[in-house]
């Protein structure tokens, strides 16, 4: 996401590092690029110029500090602006409180899958959740929430023969009201655009359930029209926040920028893939960094930690040390990896990740991988020192793949081993990180 406002960015800061001071001139030349590159992300014309204008205030009154250079002490300026516009100040957590949770937004913004996001995010905290299929307009709809309830392994509450979306948000209520659940989660109807059939709806619904939370799910991809939907939705409904979704999508991140100022609500969580936990918190100062090309490591080693079982971890540090480290090992580390996602995803993390565009990352490559390993005997996995010529032959046909394939996975195989082994000298732990073994 925000490759190319990422990219834009990167040029300027490549530009910026050769200013010997920061005058009016060359701040006002740097600033015409930041205006340049914003509003082509889609960015809010007038977001795009109050942001320009504090830059601006601060970068003329700002002395420069001995230890930076003049272009470094302007990406800071840049990067805390940045931080302050995507900033609500709101903490994103969902309370215990918090029991009874709406969902708004326009059809095909990702509404429903999110409410099964949200439901498994707060299942992973050991709270239980209902979700409740109050779209009576779109066909199918309760079907697909009780099909992403399945999934997330999440109950619904649907009347297929209710027509009244206000009544199953009360009967929905009461259900809950008998204490099984701690969250109620609301899925209302969306429509392909504003109209105030669908506002009076849902305003009925809040005035049923008197909801804690209220949060409006915009598809990112969309840009100016998510800023301007938000806005409506906002009079409306006074929401608490919004959620971000398709950020994993080509989206230039205009909304994400926009979306806070124009509403005064905080983006609260970002939805980055099709799968249950694709949903995170929206960190301010995490996503201003990885806009301005400055990456996120905080976030990956947190993915990395989620991903990982430490008493594993723990088992494969002591194999490492008696030098047992086998293909089986190999093999469990690239699953804990794709649980992190793509490898794309992963690289955009790391700082610079525009630059890198030319890698051809593609993921398909630990499929070969596993496909490879899958092919070997438990005999070969536990003892790849017998791997001969007539065995990779055959392990090459078994999987679908190339003599050199196989070839080249031993080899990175007993390097990453050689790497492993000198690790396992230092004093301490292996690293809480996920794919060490690759």
């Amino acid at each position: 996401m925000f490759d190319e406002l990422t990219l834009k960015f990167e040029r300027l800061f490549k530009n910026l590092r050769g200013y010997g001071r920061l005058s009016e001139r060359n701040i006002e030349d740097a600033l015409r690029d930041v205006r340049l590159a914003l509003l082509e992300a889609d960015v809010n014309y007038h977001v795009v110029r109050e942001f320009t204008g504090a830059v601006k205030d601060k970068a003329l009154g700002k002395k420069v500090l001995s230890s930076v250079s003049p272009g470094q002490q302007f990406i800071k300026i840049l990067f805390d602006e940045l931080a302050e516009f995507l900033s609500g100040g709101d903490n994103a957590e969902i309370l215990p409180e918090d029991k009874i949770i709406l969902m708004a937004g326009l059809q095909g913004s990702g509404k429903t899958t999110t409410c099964g996001k949200l439901g498994y995010m707060l299942k992973e905290k050991n709270r239980k959740s209902l979700l409740v299929a109050c779209d009576i307009h779109r066909p199918a709809a309760a079907e697909q929430l009780i099909q992403v309830g399945h999934i997330s392994g999440l109950d619904v509450f649907s009347r297929k023969k209710h027509r009244n979306a206000v009544d199953i948000a009360r009967d929905a209520l009461s259900e809950f009201s008998q204490g099984k659940y701690d969250h109620l989660i609301v899925d209302s109807a969306g429509r392909m655009h504003v109209d105030k059939v669908m506002m009076d709806e849902i305003a009925e619904i809040k005035k049923a359930i008197l909801p804690s939370k209220i949060y409006f799910v915009a598809d990112s991809c969309t840009g100016q029209d998510a800023v301007l939907s938000a806005g409506s939705f906002h009079k409306a409904l006074d929401f608490s926040g919004v959620i971000l979704t398709k950020l994993d999508g080509d989206t230039r991140g205009g909304a994400a920028i926009s979306i806070r100022h124009v509403t005064g609500k905080p983006v609260v969580y970002a939805g980055t893939g099709e799968k249950n936990g694709d949903l995170e918190v929206f960190y301010p100062e995490r996503m201003a960094s990885r806009i301005l090309g400055m990456g996120d490591v905080v976030t990956l080693v947190e993915k990395a930690q989620g991903s990982f079982d430490r008493k594993e971890a723990e088992k494969l540090f002591d194999k490492i040390k008696k030098h047992e480290f086998d293909f089986n090992d190999f093999l469990n580390q690239i699953k804990q990896l794709k649980k992190m996602g793509s490898l794309t995803d992963i690289l955009s993390y790391l700082p610079g990740a525009g630059k890198n565009k030319g890698l051809n990352v593609d993921d398909r490559e630990l499929t070969r991988i596993e496909a490879i390993v899958s092919s070997m005997t438990l005999k070969e996995r536990n003892n790849p020192l017998i791997i001969n010529g007539s065995r990779r032959k055959r392990i090459a046909a078994g999987s679908g793949t190339t003599l050199q394939d196989v070839n080249s996975l031993i080899r990175r195989f007993e390097i990453s081993g050689k790497m492993l082994k000198k690790l396992t000298q230092f004093k301490g732990k292996m690293p809480d990180i996920p794919g060490f073994g690759l």
